[in-house]
């Protein structure tokens, strides 16, 4: 039995009648249809939230689910709301490397708003769950209108692009505790959740190092009071710790994130 199945037996158990039951399951499928987990669609006008809904539907990301191929089609953008997708590219000996993280606070497909129509990077999910998502063709129609969203939109643009160049200056130039530090903290922005759905193997794939040097990183940091690990699960228990720890790259990045967003 599906979960609508489920809901649909227990609310007519409950004495409701078969209309009452049907508006009350299309009112829970509306609640997934929230702009407001999404940072950008958040900060548009409520109107302009409004109008977009129509455009925009409520998908569950699954956990290492490709939503794009590098040099692959792009049909949809997606706007993630409790989920978190890497950027991800790699040599041709296969080594592989995140040049980009997006969570709440931006969206996926950033290339069809500057004209391309294959993706520049492999998007796979790293912590899955909700997000929404929209036709490319519409998005780009959205965008060529102007007001608030294409705003928004180049804001993030010109965010991505200064994460871009701080991910090479950060992977060039700081060791793996500061660079681990500095994606925990990026990690827990973007979800709103000191506990991370991430195991050791993901996070020495995402920063391009050896997993043996991982896991004797988080261990410093778990003995220095600053995480704690436990079965594919990091909580962040010293927040504050946690960033005094972490590199420079953080606190740039997260004052651009707050700022195109606040804008």
């Amino acid at each position: 039995m599906s979960g609508t199945d489920l809901a649909r037996l227990l609310i007519l158990q409950a004495g409701c009648s078969t209309d009452l039951t049907e508006a009350l399951l299309m009112t829970g499928s509306a609640d997934k249809l929230n702009p407001l987990e999404n940072r950008i669609l958040a900060a548009l006008p409520r109107e302009e939230q409004d109008r977009l809904r129509a455009l925009l539907e409520p998908v569950t990301l699954t956990r290492s689910q490709v939503l794009y191929e590098r040099e692959g089609p792009l049909n949809y953008a997606y706007f993630p709301q409790s989920s978190l997708v890497s950027l991800v590219s790699w040599t041709e000996e296969g080594a592989q490397l995140e040049v980009g993280l997006v969570g709440n606070e931006g969206m996926v497909g950033l290339p069809v708003l500057l004209g391309g129509k294959t993706a520049l990077h492999r998007a796979i999910v790293q912590v899955p769950d909700g997000a929404l998502r929209m036709r490319v063709d519409k998005l780009r129609a959205e965008f060529k209108r102007g007001g608030p969203l294409s705003d928004l939109l180049l804001g993030y643009t010109h965010y991505v692009l200064g994460q871009t160049t701080q991910s090479a200056i950060c992977n060039r130039f700081h060791n793996t505790e500061e660079r681990l530090c500095r994606w925990l903290l990026m990690a827990r922005d973007s979800l709103g959740s000191k506990t991370l759905p991430l195991t050791q193997e993901i996070l020495a794939q995402m920063l391009g190092a050896r997993r043996p040097g991982v896991t004797i990183t988080a261990g410093l940091l778990q003995s220095a009071g600053l995480i704690r690990y436990h079965r594919g699960h990091i909580t962040i228990t010293d927040p504050e710790g946690l960033e005094s720890a972490a590199c420079e790259c953080y606190r740039i990045l997260k004052e651009q994130s707050d700022g195109f967003l606040n804008t």
